[in-house]
């Protein structure tokens, strides 16, 4: 494998081959996994072996690139949407209910479960894909929610003495038994699913003595 730095390259026509070359190496790293070959990239991205390895360096930094573009076609949305509500609502329940089944949706398509499992199953060898996993996925909806958070507890509205650990806990409600399901290949039927965020969000807001 090739380890050599990606050189820096610009303009529209390196534009034009990473907007090529991302697609093509998501597709096959959903199919193949990380055994996936960078000839077949490169084949399928159409154009050279070199090419990938120019702008990308290595197999491990073009799936990093894979992840982030993915994480951002799958979250970007949501994260603008919950910061509108967030900041245009006096209703945190409505806004984190929204926010809620937004995450999932976006979360649980079948490509981004993948996408999920390949980075637990090479995060101890390659650890930087745990890191691009963190910072590209729902946690970036966490300065939004922690001045939403912090607002709500300056005018007396919530009690939080540690609102890290509630946004953790938020997660854990709404959106993380869907991962953990995902790992054994199973999914949470739509019943479910309402039921986690209808009474995740009311778990939460109780605990946090939310105040209308």
């Amino acid at each position: 494998m090739a380890k050599s730095a990606p050189r820096e390259l610009t303009g529209d026509r390196a534009a034009r081959k990473r907007e090529a070359i991302i697609p093509a190496a998501r597709a096959a790293f959903v199919r193949d996994g990380f055994d996936a070959s960078v000839d077949s990239i490169a084949a399928e991205a159409g154009v050279s072996k070199v090419t990938v390895y120019n702008h990308y360096g290595t197999k491990e930094t073009l799936f990093t690139a894979v992840i982030g573009d993915a994480l951002e076609g799958a979250l970007a949305e949501v994260i603008a949407g919950t910061a509108q509500r967030l900041a245009e609502s006096d209703d945190l329940r409505a806004a984190l209910k929204w926010t809620a089944r937004a995450w999932v949706t976006s979360m649980t398509q079948p490509d981004m479960l993948a996408l999920r499992q390949l980075v637990t199953s090479e995060v101890r060898r390659f650890p930087e894909l745990g890191t691009a996993w963190r910072e590209h996925g729902p946690d970036r909806a966490r300065p939004t929610l922690a001045a939403a958070f912090e607002r709500l507890i300056a005018a007396g509205r919530l009690t939080m003495p540690d609102v890290d650990t509630a946004i953790l806990q938020l997660y854990a409600l709404v959106l993380y038994p869907h991962l953990v399901h995902s790992t054994y290949g199973a999914t949470l039927d739509e019943h479910t699913t309402g039921k986690l965020i209808e009474t995740g969000v009311e778990m939460f807001l109780q605990y946090y003595a939310y105040r209308d």
